[in-house]
C-alpha cells in the first residue's frame, strides 16, 4: 500500500513593490511575478527526500489561488511530485486564514475520498506575503491531526510510522516523537530545496494537474472568500527601507574600537 503524502503549497508575490488594493486591504497580484512560497519549496524538499528514499510513495501538491497558479505546481511536478491539484475560483477569493484552511481542508477532504486517507502533510510555516503561520495548524485542527510546527530538522523510521522532528524556538528547540498520520510545517533550515529535473519538465506534465472549482470540492461557500473572512486589514504598507550602514575606519582593531567609541559618545549613545 503506498504511502501518501500531500503538501499544501502557496504562489506568492516575487517583488519588493507590493501593490495593496485600497478598498479591500488585499494585495493587487495581477501582473507581479510570482514564485512557490519558500517555507513550501522545503515542505516539497522533506516530501520527496521520503519519496527518494522509499517505495510506493506519493507525493501531491494542493494550492489555492489563481489560474495562473498552475505554474506553482508545474515547478512541484518537475521537481518530482506526482500530481497537482489547484483549487481556483472566484468564490474563494480573498480568503483570510480562516477562510483559506476551510477551502483547503475541504480539497482534502476530496483528495482523500478520492485516493484513501493521507499518511503525512506537510506546509510551510508560512506565506512571505502573509507572515501569520495560521493556515498549516488550522488545517491540522479541522482534520483532526497531531502537529507539529516550526520543524527543523526531521526523521521517518523505516515503518514510515514514527517521525521525529525538531522544532524550532526563540531560545532553544524541542525534539518531539509523533506518529503518523499527522501534520508538519517546516522552516527554512529543514534543508536545501532541488532544482526542477528538465526530463520532468518537459514530460506529460499538464495531466498530472488537476483544476477544482468550489463546486468540486463540496465547499460551504458561507466559510470561505472574503465576505466570509473574519479578519479585518487596518492597514497595509510597504515598510521603509533601512539605512545603510556606516564603516568604522581604522588600520587596527584597536583604532577601529577607539573611532567607533568616539562615535558613538558623539551620538550620546554611552
Amino acid at each position: 500500500m503506498a504511502f501518501k503524502i500531500i503538501v499544501c503549497a502557496k504562489q506568492v508575490p516575487d517583488t519588493n513593490v507590493i501593490k495593496i488594493n485600497p478598498k479591500t486591504g488585499t494585495l493587487i497580484r495581477d501582473g507581479v511575478p510570482s514564485i512557490l512560497n519558500h517555507d513550501d519549496n522545503n515542505a516539497l524538499e522533506e516530501a520527496l527526500k521520503i519519496k527518494d528514499k522509499y517505495d510506493d510513495v506519493t507525493v501531491t501538491v494542493i494550492s489555492m489561488g489563481p489560474p495562473q497558479a498552475t505554474d506553482l505546481l508545474f515547478e512541484c511536478i518537475a521537481k518530482g511530485a506526482d500530481e497537482g491539484i489547484l483549487v481556483s475560483d472566484r468564490a474563494v477569493g480573498g480568503s483570510d486564514t480562516w477562510a483559506t484552511s476551510n477551502t483547503l481542508e475541504a480539497a482534502i477532504k476530496k483528495w482523500e475520498k478520492e485516493n484513501g486517507p493521507a499518511d503525512l502533510i506537510f506546509a510551510g510555516r508560512q506565506a512571505i506575503d502573509g507572515d501569520t503561520a495560521q493556515v498549516g495548524p488550522q488545517i491540522a485542527e479541522k482534520l483532526d491531526l497531531p502537529q507539529v510546527t516550526y520543524v527543523e530538522e526531521f526523521h521517518i523510521e523505516d515503518n514510515l510510522k514514527d517521525i521525529t522532528v525538531k522544532r524550532q524556538l526563540e531560545d532553544g528547540y524541542e525534539l518531539i516523537g509523533i506518529k503518523t498520520p499527522c501534520m508538519l510545517t517546516a522552516i527554512n533550515e529543514l534543508n536545501e530545496p532541488r532544482f526542477m529535473n528538465m526530463v520532468n519538465l518537459y514530460g506529460d506534465t499538464k495531466s498530472k494537474i488537476k483544476i477544482w472549482n468550489a463546486k468540486d470540492i463540496e465547499v460551504d461557500l458561507n466559510k470561505v472568500g472574503l465576505e466570509a473572512s473574519p479578519t479585518n486589514v487596518f492597514r497595509s504598507f510597504t515598510p521603509a527601507p533601512k539605512a545603510p550602514g556606516q564603516v568604522v575606519a581604522g588600520d587596527t582593531e584597536n583604532e577601529q574600537a577607539k573611532n567607533l567609541l568616539v562615535q558613538l559618545k558623539g551620538k550620546h549613545i554611552i
